[in-house]
């Protein structure tokens, strides 16, 4: 468990003894493989582990004591944690028959990553589509794109996510906590929400009386990444108030193997203000928030004498500036919360207007190639009726009306209109040991797209598509001791395809190809089961979640042996596709500051009905194993000699990370490569600093990737991005070891 101080309080004295025999592993990836000719999951031969660390120590079982008051409440996620959440939040863990997953404060701060996508990626289940360090798109079970839907500030988050390089704009410095939802969440969130949604909540309001805020600075090695975030905020009578600015730049990152990779610089900027009433009627919240980000774009391409990298001029390693071809990204967003007590029940309305500003350079940073202009309209009105006769139920009616256009030279998809509705129904009622929740919904999408002539003929005829979708979940949790839950649910999911997969025609330059959609597409459908396990008592936690997705017409873009302009042609396309894989983890806390903490997780995708070379659906994470030894020392004061400077929740840790060899992979017209196995070591040590017994700051120190190791994710676009014609390998690798540092200091 990472969450120590909330771990389940002991009674008693510290008359007791654990004998800890700790065993780490390190594993030998070279001898665990997947079957070429099975679906079957990782088959071992005889597998040999390293041993790297063991020791007995008789250590003693401190006393904790709690008042009676506190509300400590025990949640779960895939790792076992243990969490303290609003009474919806916490409500929602604990009889949601899904699998969800929640990232409290407690583990952002201790974390480290380029980005909030990062940070996310490495959770059981969830992985990234990366292009450079900066630019992440969120995976969950081997789906992602427009099949999850992100909200920030209560309204999904709506930026041209269908591109490859289009990455999530979103302050991760704005973030207080994350909550995923695993598997088909179209009840709730409509189309594009089949594979999950991931809710990233800002600061939570403070209490009547209080303000205050935070100074935050960061700085990582290996792209000489400077991150500043300023916060303030407060409650007066009601009158609440969050205010933030932030600023990130990066130079090129580096490995051992390509040395520092132009085009992977990033500048970031964010504010965000929000302002409103707390009263006993309810709230009402208007936040305001921009985000700019300017990402220069790598292509791969190498001096053929030496294979080093080709960087534009006047380029330096260190150098901060943007580099072409590069993307210029502005968000702008206004949302509207309110919450009002009416009647029985409770009546919530969040609307919002959001404007995505997309431009690329290519030639010349003084005039864009392409510029896309999105707007969104969305808004959620739905009532939360007050439970009676041990029923809870809620219905409600959401909207979205989108309007694209395109400002540049060049033009990839058409410009188009939007309108999205759906209205839905839930209901849970707990009886007995059991806990069943369910609902209904049905969304319609049209979308029209404008047409568009080149001389005689038409680039973009008219597009006219309806889509409708009936979608539900039926699940149920059984309590069947009390340190033991059974989770069962049966969720459909529903998609429309966007606009890229319809329309597309042209250079997409972010990518390096040729892209073509397909106008008679059918909607996406899914039916997923997932079965969940969980244990915890006082020294062990255990979680086990399995899942069987089917979809049909599901939509991928595959390359084919055309090309245009020197650029291979990628050509959408749908077929039937089934995922199957689960979760587990387990967290050994033999003592209530050690933790011992494995995952694994794994997806099979495939296409049904297919020959091997076209078998395994695209981007399909590899099979992962996570292991982490965490010494936590909660609330315990070491005094520096006599002086009024102490450490307070301070923790040491060593975590590692397998990727095992992922050999199922889209193999026409090379759309996708195998992908090595590799492991990848890290080091953390952090601590609150206190003067005169008050905190004055906490300080993290990690170290990643500390073996220096030279890699390419799977899901990484630079893997594809050139060729070296002196190693004979092709695209860039991920970035090297990195020492990052984290200075918060609150006033």
């Amino acid at each position: 468990m990472r969450a120590t101080a909330l771990s389940p309080p002991r009674t008693g004295k510290a008359d007791r003894t654990a004998y800890v025999s700790i065993i780490l592993y390190f594993c030998d990836a070279k001898q665990v493989v997947l079957s070429p000719n099975s679906d079957a999951p990782i088959f071992m031969r005889p597998i040999s582990f390293s041993f790297l660390l063991a020791f007995a120590a008789a250590l003693p079982v401190t006393a904790q004591h709690l008042p009676d008051s506190t509300d400590i409440f025990f949640e779960h996620t895939v790792e076992g944690e243990a969490v303290v959440t609003g009474l919806t939040g916490r409500t929602r863990l604990k009889n949601s028959p899904a699998p969800m997953l929640l990232l409290s404060a407690h583990d952002l701060v201790h974390s480290s990553g380029q980005h909030i996508v990062d940070i996310l990626a490495r959770e059981p289940g969830m992985a990234q589509v990366t292009t450079g360090s900066s630019i992440a798109k969120p995976i969950i079970r081997g789906l992602g794109y427009n099949r999850i839907v992100c909200l920030s500030d209560g309204v999904r988050q709506e930026g041209q996510q269908w591109g490859d390089e289009h990455g999530l704009e979103l302050d991760g410095s704005s973030v207080h906590s994350i909550e995923v939802v695993k598997g088909p969440a179209s009840l709730m969130y409509g189309s594009d929400a089949m594979a999950g949604a991931v809710l990233f909540h800002a600061n939570p309001v403070r209490a009547e009386g209080e303000h205050g805020g935070s100074i935050e600075a960061g700085y990582q090695t290996n792209s000489g990444l400077w991150n500043y975030s300023l916060n303030y905020g407060g409650n007066s009578r009601g009158l609440v108030w969050d205010i933030r600015w932030s600023q990130k730049r990066s130079h090129a990152y580096h490995n051992k193997s390509d040395g520092y990779v132009p085009g992977t610089q990033v500048g970031e900027f964010a504010a965000r203000a929000m302002v409103g009433l707390q009263k006993a009627w309810g709230h009402s919240h208007l936040i305001v928030s921009s985000y700019h980000i300017t990402p220069s774009i790598s292509e791969g391409e190498r001096d053929d004498a030496t294979g080093q990298l080709l960087a534009p001029d006047g380029w330096t390693p260190h150098s901060y500036g943007k580099g072409l071809p590069f993307q210029r990204v502005r968000h702008h967003k206004l949302v509207s919360d309110n919450a009002f007590r009416l009647g029985p029940g409770t009546l919530n309305l969040v609307a919002g207007y959001q404007q995505n500003r997309r431009q690329e350079f290519e030639e010349t940073a003084a005039d864009y190639d392409l510029f896309f202009l999105l707007h969104t309209l969305t808004y959620d009105l739905r009532y939360q009726f007050a439970p009676a006769d041990g029923w809870q139920l809620a219905a409600g009616l959401q909207g979205m009306y989108q309007q694209s256009d395109n400002k540049g030279e060049e033009v990839l998809i058409p410009a188009y209109r939007l309108n999205d509705e759906g209205v839905f129904l839930t209901g849970q009622r707990t009886q007995g040991k059991f806990t069943f929740s369910g609902g209904l919904r049905y969304d319609h999408r049209h979308l029209h797209g404008k047409p568009l002539a080149d001389g005689d003929a038409w680039r973009f005829p008219m597009l006219r598509r309806h889509f409708d979708g009936l979608t539900g979940s039926l699940g149920a949790v059984f309590r069947a001791h009390d340190n033991l839950n059974i989770r069962l649910n049966l969720a459909r999911g529903f998609r429309a395809p966007n606009v890229a997969e319809l329309a597309t025609d042209g250079v997409h330059e972010g990518t390096q190809r040729y892209e073509k959609g397909l106008s008679t597409l059918h909607a996406e459908h899914s039916l997923q089961t997932d079965l969940g396990l969980d244990y915890a008592n006082r020294y062990v936690s255990l979680q086990v979640a399995l899942f069987l997705n089917r979809i049909d017409h599901y939509i991928f873009a595959a390359r084919t042996a055309e090309t245009i302009g020197g650029r291979p042609v990628y050509q959408y396309a749908q077929g039937d596709a089934r995922l199957w894989g689960f979760e587990c983890g387990l967290d050994w806390h033999p003592v209530h500051s050690l933790h011992l903490l494995n995952t694994f997780s794994y997806v099979n995708a495939v296409q049904l009905h297919q020959p091997a070379d076209t078998k395994y659906l695209p981007l399909t994470p590899a099979p992962r194993w996570t292991a982490e030894v965490k010494w936590e020392i909660v609330h315990h004061h070491v005094g520096v000699g006599h002086s009024p400077l102490g450490l307070t929740n301070a923790y040491a840790s060593a975590n590692l990370a397998c990727h095992l060899r992922q050999r199922h992979y889209y193999r026409a017209d090379h759309t996708e490569t195998a992908t090595p196995s590799y492991t990848l070591v890290g080091l953390s040590v952090g601590t609150d600093l206190t003067w005169h017994g008050r905190k004055r700051a906490e300080l993290h120190l990690s170290l990643d990737n500390l073996l220096n190791r030279a890699y390419q994710d799977h899901l990484s676009r630079l893997k594809y991005m050139g060729f070296n014609p002196q190693t004979g390998r092709t695209g860039m690798c991920n970035p090297g070891r990195s020492f990052n540092l984290r200075l918060v200091v609150p006033f």
